[in-house]
C-alpha cells in the first residue's frame, strides 16, 4: 500500500517499498511500483499533447511564416521538448519522487513552493480554456442533433465530468490516455486531410507561395510551440516516475518525440492553413467549416471535447494537485477537484475571443520566462551539483539540510527571468544560461548554499 507523504516525511525511506496502487491513490512518497510500460507512456503523451493552444499558435502565424517554415518551427521545437524532457525527467525516473520533492534539492522545502505556484497557475489557466473549448463542441453537438444550445450547461457539466476522471489518478489516466489516442490519432488525420481538400488553392496561395522569415520571428514561433509544453518540461518528473525503469534514456527520447512531434504537427499545421484559407481563428468554427458531412461534424466536434479531457487531466489537474499536496497536505482526491474548481476561476469565456489571441501568445512568452529558468536550476542541480545522485531520507525531511529557502536558486531564477523578459520573443531559450550558471557559480560561492550542497 503507498505510503503517504506526510507519514512518509520524517520516516525511514525503503522500508516500505509499494506493492500497489488503488485507482485514485497518489502519492509523493517515492513510487516503486511502475505501472507505465513503454507503448502506454507513448500514448499517455499523444492524448496529452492534443492541446487547443498548439492550435491557436498556428492560427497566429498566418501572415509571418509559410508552410514549410512552421513545420520546421515545430518540429525543432519539438526536438528541443523532447531531450528535455528526458533530462529532467530522469530524477523522477530513478527514484521515483515527483516533481515537488525533485525541487527541494535546489529551491529548498520551503521555496520549492514557488516552482510550484509557477508551474500551477498555467496548469489551471489552460484547465479552463481548454474546458470552455471542448464544451462549445459538445454545445455545438447538441444544437446539430437535438436543437438545443446552452453554454453554460455543458462547460459546468463537461467540468464536471474531468474534475470525476481526474480523482482516479495515474491508473484512470493510463486507460483514459491509452484508450482515447487510437480516436485521436485518426481523427487528427482525418482532419488534416479534409482541410488540404477542401482549402487547397487556399493553401497554396497563402502559405506556400509566400516568402515569411526565417529570422527572429521564426524563432520566436518555434519558442511557442516549445512554450506550450514547458510547463510539462518541469513537472516530468511526475510522469516518469510512472515509466518502467528498463526504458532507457534513447528510448525515452524516441517515445517523447513520437508522442509529442505527431500531435503538435497535426494541431499547428491545421491552425495555420485554416485560419490562412479563412481568417477564422474560433477552433470550434474551423474545424467545423472544414468539414461537410453532419455525421464527420459531430465525430469531429466530439474528438475535439475528448481531447480536451484528456489533455486537461494529464497535463493541467496532476501537477497544480501535487502542489496542493505538497504545500496543504491534502488527499489528491481533495486537490484534483480544487484544482478543477479553480479552472472556473480563470474566465475562459474571455481567453477564446478572437482579440485574445495575441494575449494569449504573450501568456505562454511570459510564463515560459519564469519556467526556463526554473528547468535550468533542476538541470544544474541534478546533473552537475548532485552527479544523479540523490539523498532521498534529506529530501523528505523538513528538519533537515534542504530546510528553508535556497537563495541561490532564487537569486538564478530573478536573473533568469530577468533575461527572459529581455529577450521576450525567444524567453524561455534566453533565460537558460544566465540562470544555469548563475545557480553553479552561487552554489559553490554563497555562504547561506553551503548546507544545500550537502548529499
Amino acid at each position: 500500500m503507498t505510503m503517504d507523504s506526510t507519514a512518509l516525511e520524517g520516516a525511514a525511506i525503503g522500508k516500505g517499498a509499494i506493492e500497489h496502487k488503488a485507482i485514485g491513490e497518489e502519492s509523493l512518497a517515492p513510487q516503486e511500483t511502475r505501472i507505465m510500460d513503454p507503448w502506454s507512456y507513448l500514448f499517455a503523451w499523444l492524448g496529452g499533447c492534443v492541446s487547443i493552444g498548439t492550435f491557436t499558435i498556428g492560427s497566429g502565424l498566418v501572415g509571418t511564416l509559410n508552410l514549410l517554415q512552421t513545420f520546421v518551427a515545430i518540429t525543432i521545437g519539438c526536438t528541443v521538448i523532447g531531450v528535455a524532457l528526458m533530462f529532467n525527467g530522469k530524477a523522477g525516473h530513478k527514484y521515483g519522487i515527483p516533481f515537488m520533492v525533485q525541487t527541494r534539492s535546489a529551491f529548498g522545502f520551503t521555496g520549492s513552493r514557488i516552482p510550484a505556484l509557477v508551474r500551477s497557475v498555467p496548469a489551471i489557466v489552460w484547465f479552463g480554456f481548454q474546458s470552455w473549448i471542448g464544451a462549445g463542441a459538445l454545445n455545438l453537438v447538441s444544437e446539430t442533433m437535438f436543437g438545443f444550445s446552452n453554454i453554460w450547461v455543458f462547460f459546468i457539466g463537461f467540468q464536471l465530468l474531468q474534475i470525476g476522471l481526474s480523482v482516479l489518478g495515474f491508473h484512470g489516466i493510463k486507460w483514459l490516455e491509452n484508450i482515447g489516442s487510437v480516436f485521436i490519432i485518426g481523427a487528427l488525420i482525418y482532419m488534416f486531410f479534409s482541410v488540404i481538400n477542401k482549402y487547397g488553392d487556399q493553401i497554396s496561395a497563402n502559405l506556400i507561395n509566400v516568402e515569411g522569415t526565417w529570422g527572429a520571428p521564426f524563432w520566436g514561433a518555434t519558442m511557442l510551440f516549445l512554450g506550450i509544453y514547458s510547463t510539462m518540461m518541469l513537472n516530468v518528473s511526475d510522469y516518469s516516475r510512472e515509466l518502467r525503469k528498463d526504458v532507457g534514456p534513447l528510448r525515452q527520447v524516441a517515445i517523447y518525440a513520437n508522442s509529442i512531434l505527431p500531435a503538435t504537427l497535426f494541431m499547428g499545421m491545421i491552425g495555420l492553413m485554416v485560419s490562412g484559407a479563412t481568417g477564422e481563428v474560433d477552433p470550434i468554427k474551423v474545424f467545423s467549416s472544414a468539414v461537410d458531412n453532419k455525421f464527420l461534424l459531430i465525430v469531429t466536434l466530439v474528438f475535439i471535447a475528448f481531447a480536451q479531457v484528456t489533455t486537461n487531466i494529464l497535463n493541467n489537474v496532476v501537477p497544480p494537485a501535487y502542489a496542493l499536496m505538497d504545500i496543504f497536505k491534502l488527499k489528491f482526491k481533495t486537490s484534483a477537484v480544487l484544482v478543477g474548481l479553480l479552472a472556473f476561476a480563470t474566465f475562459p469565456w474571455e481567453l477564446v475571443k478572437d482579440e485574445s489571441a495575441a494575449g494569449l501568445n504573450l501568456f505562454i512568452r511570459t510564463y515560459s520566462a519564469f519556467l526556463g529558468p526554473i528547468f535550468a536550476i533542476l538541470i544544474v542541480d541534478y546533473f552537475f551539483i548532485r552527479k544523479q545522485t540523490l539523498n532521498l531520507e534529506k529530501l523528505y525531511d523538513p528538519e533537515g539540510p534542504y530546510q528553508g529557502v535556497n537563495m541561490a536558486a532564487m537569486i538564478a531564477m530573478a536573473a533568469g527571468i530577468a533575461a527572459a523578459l529581455i529577450f521576450s520573443g525567444i524567453s524561455w531559450y534566453a533565460s537558460l544560461l544566465p540562470s544555469g550558471i548563475l545557480y553553479y557559480v552561487l552554489m559553490h560561492k554563497l555562504p547561506s548554499a553551503k548546507r544545500f550542497m550537502e548529499n
